[in-house]
């Protein structure tokens, strides 16, 4: 009885995957808008800064905030 359900609850979740990816539509991405003034594209250095090596420090800092805040003081 577990397996069909399993089985089921696959095939609903396909079902709707594939329903909501057939109904929607493309972003029509290539066509400007009117005001669209799209600045300087970012260089290899900018991009890794930015997507790679600031989220590693963000997470870097908060995890260390968060370790430095749960240190309870030792009790001899």
């Amino acid at each position: 009885m577990d397996k069909k359900n399993a089985l089921r609850a696959g095939a609903v979740a396909a079902g709707t995957s594939l329903m909501m990816l057939l109904m929607s539509s493309p972003a029509l991405a290539l066509t400007p808008d009117d005001g669209d003034d799209p600045g300087p594209g970012l260089d290899v250095i900018e991009t890794l800064g930015l997507y790679v090596a600031a989220p590693i420090v963000l997470f870097l800092v908060i995890a260390g905030l968060v370790m430095i805040g749960d240190k309870k003081p030792k009790k001899d």
